[in-house]
Formats: structure tokens, sequence, C-alpha cells
């Protein structure tokens, strides 16, 4: 079995009606594991086996319930048609606004006859209004009733009650019905509907920015050495290992490793860091970026779906496409209202007819019903704030990978952060510099730092560039010799210099007695202490250690006063830890835990009742993200581990965290917002139109009326879904 994840785009559906139809055909198909269709976003996340199953049977699934499925590689093309279905929307629309102008100043200014009113709201109903029609025949066809269904009975009960009126009236008055037309309520509904199915194209459009942006920083070409010539290729045709040439200006095209030249590179959009990034020979570059200084040659590494812009793409594409589960709660209720409206507005026609003023009062009042009842609202409610939330959380830098991972994130009450590479920098730095009698700080780091400079251990490392920035000069060392798991040994101007452990000096006759209480005092503070000797004499003692981020303090404070609890794990010692843990303002840190027992850990906090969230590097915290409620991977630029938790931080930054929980926590407020609006108005609106309130306000029962207020609905919330593209991090 080899399974396959893709995002493909359904067209043809109009409520979330459809979009259950189809999900349900989908998940009937055999060789498809899980489908997720999301009527916002018009999106279907697939996940099948690609070995039993191909993308033309899918098609033929969607097909076969009235829907149409966008190929992979014709975005372009779906892209045009989704702009063309848009434009063909606003000139209906506006054919429609006109010929109701006409109909409403004949109908209530100055009286015109009624075949004037038929003629003018014919084409209304059978060319402005077809797409209903169509969609109502699909549903048909599929055995299933929605939205367009409603729309075509609702207006076509008022449409050709009102052609019988007109070419039989004395029949109607003979049957004791109101000899009136009701043109212009069956045009106002379809305008009204098509304006509110013109705003919501148009705000799902804008919706998709964030993705539409992303792909825009893709290069379409690239300039490529073959056979010794620069030649401009397609960016498809670009192998691993081809050469680059990236001029002044242009973009890198994909992620490869500069050979040669130097440069500065705007990286803001995988970093969020405003400053040019310097480029040399072995540095890395991600594609997308863009080159603001000199030319250089780069070596591909990672091509086409590989690179992390196109990985940033897809996870954005795969999130909108999935569905939360107070999403999945609204769509079988949006699923099953259409067949309940429907017998509510039979129901209502027979009892006004039996019990109303005249039959024409049961047909406005089942015509109400039918309109009013559309759960449009209910099914925009819960994906357009998923798909503008995780949107603008891809424009943060932070990449959510499914809608139950934004839910579960605003919904957690427990942090746990690894230390090492996420609290603290993840590599060592010199903190301490004690000299001995008669001696200096730079004397000692000086000496340090030269009997160091050949070594590749990680606290060598971190002298040599102790001393650099504080801009000594590091002398050549002769006889260097590196003892492993001790320290190095070296002559220095022609003295023998120690640099090590206090065991190091020991077994080389040296007493340490002068540095053992500043050695235990660092060790005290959780840092590594390492003594320097010269000749045979302790002059020195040096402190490192893997020093907290300057943001971490700011981030725990700022995580408490979100109500949330906050603990620290890592595998380094306790007394290490313990001096991290009160460096930031964590209490609870388990130190000494494995990998896998981190997993453990988190098991014992969630047996206590608490959704836990877990931030770590996404490598070797694996089984702990995994077993979170959520798991928070923290980026380091093109290094991203995206496939290692619920929510990818782009860049090395801890002040991502609290923000992607306040994003999370917003569009789930955002979503209740919705959901109440959408509830509460199908809740009144269907007894107010079945006239069950007609003593008080049944002025209400206008059709037109009710068709108004459908389309405001639906409009008010995508409107108020678009308010979380203006979501601003704290501070």
């Amino acid at each position: 079995m080899s399974e396959k994840r893709v995002s493909l785009r359904i067209t043809g559906m109009h409520c979330a009606a459809c979009a259950s139809r189809v999900e349900a055909a989908l998940r009937e198909t055999e060789g498809i594991s899980e489908a997720n269709v999301n009527f916002a976003t018009e999106q279907a996340g697939l996940v099948y086996d690609d070995e039993r199953l191909g993308l033309e049977r899918i098609a033929a699934a969607v097909e076969a319930v009235g829907y149409g499925l966008v190929m992979p590689g014709a975005e372009d093309v779906e892209r045009e048609a989704r702009e063309r279905e848009l434009r063909t929307l606003r000139r209906r629309l506006w054919f429609s606004l006109a010929a109701v102008a006409v109909i409403m100043f004949g109908t209530h200014i100055v009286p015109l006859p009624a075949w004037v009113l038929l003629a003018v709201a014919t084409p209304v109903q059978f060319w402005a209004g077809a797409g209903f029609y169509r969609g109502a025949w699909s549903a048909l066809r599929g055995r299933f009733a929605d939205m367009n269904t409603l729309i075509a009975v609702g207006t076509s009960a008022a449409y050709f009650y009102s052609l019988v009126v007109t070419i039989a009236p004395s029949f109607v008055a003979r049957v004791g019905a109101e000899v009136h037309v009701y043109f212009d309520t069956s045009a106002m509904i379809i305008t009204l509907i098509l304006l509110g199915r013109t705003l919501e194209a148009g705000a799902r459009g804008r919706a998709s920015e964030a993705i539409r942006r992303l792909v825009g920083l893709q290069a379409k070409t690239a300039r490529v050495l073959r056979d010794s010539e620069e030649v401009d290729v397609a960016i498809e045709d670009v192998v691993i290992g081809d050469v680059v040439v990236v001029r002044p200006g242009e973009r890198v095209p994909v992620d490869g490793e500069v050979v040669e030249g130097e440069s500065a590179l705007d990286e803001s959009m995988v970093t969020g860091e405003s400053m040019p990034a310097e480029k040399r020979p072995g540095d890395p570059v991600v594609g997308g970026t863009v080159n603001l200084s000199g030319g250089f040659r780069f070596r591909a590494s990672r091509v086409g779906a590989d690179t992390v812009l196109a990985q940033i793409i897809r996870l954005v594409q795969e999130a909108q496409a999935t569905k939360a589960p107070i999403q999945r709660l609204a769509d079988r209720v949006a699923g099953i209202f259409v067949p309940i409206v429907i017998a509510v507005a039979v129901i209502t026609f027979v009892v006004w007819l039996l019990v109303g003023p005249n039959p024409t009062y049961a047909v406005v009042a089942a015509v109400a019903v039918l309109i009013i009842a559309c759960p449009c609202a209910l099914g925009l409610a819960t994906p357009t704030s998923l798909l503008v939330g995780t949107g603008r959380g891809a424009e943060l830098g932070i990449l959510i990978r499914s809608a139950e991972a934004l839910e579960v994130a605003g919904a957690i009450d427990t942090v746990i952060l690894d230390k090492t590479g996420t609290l603290t920098r993840g590599v060592p730095q010199v903190t301490d510099v004690i000299a001995g009698p008669g001696r200096d700080e730079t004397s000692v780091l000086r000496l340090a730092a030269s009997a160091e400079r050949y070594s590749e251990h990680p606290l060598g490392q971190a002298i040599v560039r102790a001393a650099r920035e504080r801009g000594i000069d590091i002398p050549q060392a002769a006889d260097f010799k590196a003892i492993s798991g001790l320290g190095v040994s070296a002559r220095i101007d022609g003295a023998a210099v120690l640099v090590g452990s206090g065991r190091l000096l020991a077994e080389q006759g040296v007493t340490v007695d002068a540095m053992q209480g500043h050695a235990g005092s660092l060790a005290g503070e959780g840092k590594t202490a390492v003594l320097v000797a010269l000749n045979g004499e302790v002059i020195g003692a040096i402190g490192l250690a893997d020093v907290a981020k300057a943001e971490a303090s700011e981030i725990v404070r700022g995580l408490k006063e979100m109500d949330l609890r906050v603990a620290m794990i890592t595998g380094d010692n306790a007394r290490t830890a313990e001096a991290i843990g009160r460096e930031v303002g964590i209490d609870d840190v388990r130190a000494e835990v494995m990998p896998d027992q981190k997993a453990e850990a988190l098991k014992a906090l969630q047996a206590e009742g608490r959704r836990v969230a877990m931030v770590g590097d996404g490598i070797n915290d694996a089984p702990a993200l995994a077993q979170a409620d959520i798991g928070i991977a923290i980026g380091r630029g093109a290094d991203i581990a995206m496939e290692s938790a619920d929510i990818t931080l782009v860049r090395d930054d801890l002040r991502l965290v609290p923000e992607a929980i306040r994003l999370s926590r917003a569009t789930l407020r955002n979503i209740k917002q919705n959901l109440f609006f959408a509830f509460f108005y199908n809740s009144l609106g269907i007894p107010v139109g079945a006239g069950v309130l007609y003593p008080v306000i049944h002025t209400l029962l206008n059709p037109a009326i009710a068709a108004a207020a459908m389309a405001f609905s639906s409009v008010s919330v995508v409107t108020n879904a678009l308010r979380l593209r203006r979501y601003q991090p704290a501070g």
C-alpha cells in the first residue's frame, strides 16, 4: 500500500450540504482512507492508495454526484475559471438589479401590465437564476437536496404562481386565491442571493490571499550552467546538482548552497528578520528569497516540491483542506437541515392553506420558509474562520498543519518547553572568565583560545569565539594535542599550556587548589568549568553554559499571564536544568529525562486532565511532540522540521509560541461568534418564515425580505471571519 496525500479543488459547491455530499461520495470510494471537503476553500483533502486508485477515478466519483474536480497542475486554468465565474456572477447580478428596479417600479409605483412584468422577470428567473436550477438538478440526480433546491423551489413557486395569475386570472379568482403577481418576489430573491454569492466569492478570494502571496514568491525561471554556458530554464527543469546563477535583485529559484561569490539576501519570508543575511561559499540559500546586492552561484540541493517554500505552501493548503471537530458538527447539522426545511415548508403550506386567510398566503409563507432557512451561514461559519486563521498564521511564520490542530491549540492549558535549543541557544557560550592572582581575564582567555584554536570540541570553539568577539589577538600554537574527554595541550610562545578539566591538570601534575572553589561555584550555577594552566601552574578558570535566549523569561512570563501552566523538560543534568529554570522563571523543572521518557511524562499530565502543548526542535523531541495534544516545532531557517509537529514555527523565535496560542484562541472565538450568528439566525428564521409570529410581525413574511436576511447572514459571517486578517501580534 502506497498512501498519498493531496489537496484538490472541487467545483460546483454552493453550501455545506454540497460539501457533505461530495465528502460522503469520496469516503465511499474504495482506496480513499481519508476525505475532508471544505466548502469555504472549495478544497478536498484526501489520503488515498495511489497503487489502487488514480485521480481519474476520484474525479469520476465527484462527477457522479454532480460536481467537478480540478486536476493537479491545472492551477492556472482553475484560477482563470474562478475569475471567469466571478465575472459571470457580477454580470448576472447587474442585469438582475436593473430588472428588479423595473419590476419594483412597475409593481409599486406606476403599475405596469402583468405581461410586461412577466417579460422582465423571465430572464431573471431562467438566465440569472440558471445556476440554481443546475445545482438543484444535480442534487436531484444524486437523490439529495441542497441550498439550490430550496432557492429553485421557492422562486419557482412565486414565479409560476404569478405566471398563472398573468395568463389565467379568472381561474385564480375562482379558487379563492389572491389575484396578485409576485414577480417582484422571485426576481428580488434571485438578485439578493446572487449578491450574497458574489460577495462570498470575492471574500473567499481575499481570504486565500496568503496562499497566493506565498505562491507569488516562487521564481518562474532559473539561470543554470549547462555545458559551461548560462541557460534560462523553467523552474520545473532545475535538477539537484545544477549550478544556478543569481544576479542582484533576482529571486533565488530553489534551495541550495553557495559555491561562488558573496551577497546579502532578504530572507524575511522564511526567518521574519528584516536585516539582510550575508551569504558566502558554504552558506545555505532558500528558494523565494531575494538577492539584494552581489551576484553569486549556488548548487541546487532541493527542487520542486522539496523546497522550503513549496513545503510551506503545501502545509498551509493541507491545513485549509482539513476540518476541526467543531466544523464536523456544523456540517452534520447542515447536511440534515435541508430535508427538514423542505418538510417544514410543506407543513407550513398545508397549515396555512387550511387556516390562513387565502391560498396565496400559504404559498408565500412556504416560500419564505424555503428561502430564509437556507443553511449558507451555517456552512460558512467554521471553514471561513479556519481559512483566514491559518492564512494569517502563515504570514506571521506560524504553520498550522490542520484545522483540528488550530482548534486544540486554542484550548490547551499546559505548555511544556524543551531546554536545549528551545529555551536556550543550543550552543555553549563563555559566561565567566576568572583570573588567578597576578593575571587578568584577557590573558587567560587569550591563552585558552590559542590552545583551542584547532579543537573541534564545542567548548573549545566557544572559547575561540568568545576571544574573537572581544577583539583579542589569538597567537599561533605549536604541538597541539587533543586529549579525548579531558581537554587540549599546546605550546604558545614557547610556554606549555593546558586547557581542560581538573582531572586533566591533576594527571599532568598541576595543583588546582587555587581554582577549586571557583570551579565548584560555576558547577553550582549549572555551568561547565574549564581550567587553564601555564607552565604547570593554574592561572584561571572559564565558565561555559548553554545560555537562555534573551526572550525566554519574557515568553515564560507571557504564557503564565495567559493562565497557562509552564514546565520545562530536558535530558540535561538537574543542576544545569534548575539553573536555567530559575533564570527564565519556570518552577516545574524535569531533568535527566530521556526522549522516550518525555512522552511518558506528558502522558502523566494528560492523565490528570491537562491539555498539553509540547515545544521542541521537532527531531529529538519527536516522541513527546507526537504524544502532546499539540506539538510545536521551533524552526531554524531552512532546516524546518515540518513533519514533526502539529504547528511549526518558521523561525527560531520563542515569541511565536504564545502568538500561535493567541491566534488559535482568536480563531476559536471567531468560529463561535459565527456559529452563534448562524444558529440564532436559522432558529429564528424558520418560525418567522412559517408565520408562527404572524400576529406580531407578519410583514417579515415577504419572501424578498427573507432572501435579504438570508444573504445578509452569509455575508456577515464571512465578513466577521475576515476580521482575522487584521490580527496583530501582541506588543
